[in-house]
């Protein structure tokens, strides 16, 4: 048995396999639980994790097929354009106040996290790490090589952030008394990035279109801001 179970292993059949029955696995559970907590990204992300580790297989054996998974990612957060598109003209309508949101959140966002490295005395390599954590994850990679990071510990800190803009974006807003769609759009894909963006989805198309917005003009900012801000804050 064993014999035949180890070239599956080791095709990228079972990389891809695991990954969409892990995030099938996911989505059931969060169908019938209705519970942030049970998010089919986080659920198929600790299966798979539990996985690998309970039968001793190497990461480059699950990345042989889970790459082709990461490759989508591009493209999926294209198609976020669509509801942007359907709400093209509340965009020109509040354009200005759009902007200075998704600028004063993406340099909070560079600031807030040096900021705190700093405070809990984590080294420059994590720190700079750590800067493009609000960003979707190709962007997130190249500021971080950029600036000398670790891309590993770059893609675990966009995870975390996507995750907390998931369970606690919208808790955040209703504590703020924040009910205006488009704030509540700009706000959770500016500080949370394709993930926190399908959140933004599920509470209404116009925070989705936001939402999606927010992502491309966040990340093209911190290309930009980065670089500066680390140079003359750390």
């Amino acid at each position: 048995m064993s014999e035949l179970i180890s070239p599956f292993v080791r095709s990228p059949l079972f990389g891809i396999s695991i990954s969409l029955l892990t995030f099938y696995a996911g989505s059931l559970l969060y169908k019938k639980t209705g519970s942030s907590l049970m998010n089919p990204l986080v659920l198929s992300m600790v299966m798979i994790i539990v996985l690998l580790l309970s039968f001793h297989i190497s990461f480059d054996d699950y990345n042989r097929g889970g790459q082709f998974i990461s490759f989508f990612l591009g493209p999926a957060t294209v198609i976020l354009a669509v509801p942007l598109y359907r709400k093209i003209n509340l965009l020109k309508e509040n354009v200005v106040p759009i902007l200075a949101g998704i600028s004063i959140g993406s340099v909070a966002g560079i600031v807030s996290i040096i900021v705190m490295c700093k405070i809990f005395g984590f080294d420059e390599l994590i720190s700079v790490s750590m800067i493009p954590k609000s960003v979707t994850t190709p962007i997130g990679i190249e500021i971080s090589s950029q600036l000398g990071g670790l891309p590993s510990i770059t893609v675990a800190a966009i995870v975390f952030t996507g995750v907390a803009g998931v369970l606690l974006g919208p808790a955040v807003c209703k504590l703020f008394r924040i009910d205006d769609k488009v704030a509540v759009g700009v706000a959770i894909g500016t500080s949370s990035h394709a993930l926190g963006t399908t959140k933004a989805v599920e509470l209404g198309e116009t925070e989705g279109a936001m939402s999606g917005l927010a992502i491309g003009i966040a990340g093209l900012m911190t290309v930009f801001l980065a670089p500066l801000l680390a140079k003359l804050l750390m």
